[in-house]
């Protein structure tokens, strides 16, 4: 099989998919190197950014650039094609010379570009998936994607309340709902609260140096809390790296900034930035009334339940976020829940269409 020097694969890849991988894979192996030019329009959804930077991470060892391409698409038209080739150039200007595509206008861009042209399974058949395909129903395409596509695209959702409000088994259940749809809904990730985690530590770490201690001896300072965010964070890109196209959280790190709030007082500029970081998509507040505390030996703040509901209330209202209040049973709460989920997925990821071609 004939190898090349330089080759090039181009494209959209909007967003990038299974196909493409095995066309950037296939070119790879036959070239000494490959340049992957990822163009994209303006009127699209899904930044130009994003496109290169999830297809430098699975393809780490190829060259990856992007550039903007605004120009309409008609393979009949050499005006056009002229517009594109100086897109294209401009953006790889050394010479190529193999152009690798699974499109029927393949053999024009490798004359253009005075390469040969070698086309990959334009039939989809070892990958039957297509950019339209993934815009069109992302869920049905989600095991053609990659996790850094995947946790793009995954919708996010936070269950938050004050202390012993039920937001774990909430947040359980409402996983455990998920997980029984099956497909590929049985990989629903759940993202478990940092925070306690962080906070059984500090009780250990004072035990050992007094076996006495108690919860009410654990002293926080304000450097913990944007330390608990940033875990949080972390720890949520890595679940929706591989889970289902919804996320369940226990918490997140915009509640870390009520959390500051009740131990520290005020706010700390720190952990409102990492709130801010990570998009999330809807939040489930557990509120009090109903749900009889529980002391587990991390919890102290049963008179606090009713400020904590009104400051995060007001903190979801004020920064214009999502969110559903969950009251009564956990039957009742956990029906709201499922409808809010649902009623988000029914109107999650509208890619704005791409620019028109004529063929």
């Amino acid at each position: 099989m004939k190898r090349y020097g330089h080759g090039l694969v181009l494209g959209k890849f909007y967003p990038p998919h299974a196909g493409h991988h095995h066309l950037v894979r296939t070119a790879q192996d036959r070239c000494e190197r490959l340049t992957v030019l990822v163009c994209a329009a303006s009127v699209e959804s899904v930044p130009l950014a994003d496109r290169v930077a999830w297809m430098r991470e699975v393809h780490p060892d190829v060259r990856v650039v992007g550039a903007v391409d605004d120009i309409r698409m008609d393979l009949h038209d050499p005006a056009i094609w002229d517009a594109h080739m100086a897109v294209f150039t401009g953006a790889v200007p050394e010479p190529v010379d193999a152009v690798f595509t699974s499109e029927s206008y393949g053999d024009e861009l490798a004359r253009r570009f005075g390469a040969e042209p070698v086309c990959v399974d334009p039939d989809r058949t070892v990958f039957p998936v297509s950019g339209t395909a993934v815009r069109k129903d992302p869920v049905g395409c989600w095991d053609f994607l990659e996790p850094p596509v995947r946790a793009a695209l995954a919708r996010r959702i936070v269950v938050l309340g004050a202390e012993s409000t039920g937001t774990t088994t909430m947040a359980r259940a409402l996983t455990d709902h998920y997980r029984r749809r099956g497909g590929v809904w049985a990989r629903t990730g759940y993202v478990a609260e940092y925070g306690r985690e962080f906070s059984e530590q500090k009780l250990a770490a004072l035990r050992e140096r007094w076996p006495g201690a108690q919860w009410e001896d654990v002293a926080f300072t304000t450097d913990d809390f944007p330390l608990i965010a940033e875990t949080q964070n972390a720890m949520e890109d890595a679940a929706a790296r591989t889970g289902s196209p919804v996320l369940i959280c226990d918490t997140d790190s915009f509640a870390t900034t009520v959390w500051h709030e009740r131990y520290i007082g005020g706010r700390n500029p720190l952990v409102e930035e990492r709130a801010d970081r990570v998009a999330h998509h809807l939040w489930l507040l557990t509120d009090h009334e109903g749900v009889a505390f529980e002391d587990d030996g991390l919890r102290d703040g049963e008179e606090l339940r009713p400020w904590m509901t009104d400051r995060f209330r007001a903190e979801l209202t004020r920064t214009g976020r999502r969110f559903v209040e969950l009251t009564g049973t956990h039957e009742e709460r956990l029906a709201t829940a499922v409808a809010a989920v649902d009623a988000l997925l029914a109107d999650s990821w509208k890619f704005a269409a791409p620019l028109p071609e004529h063929r």
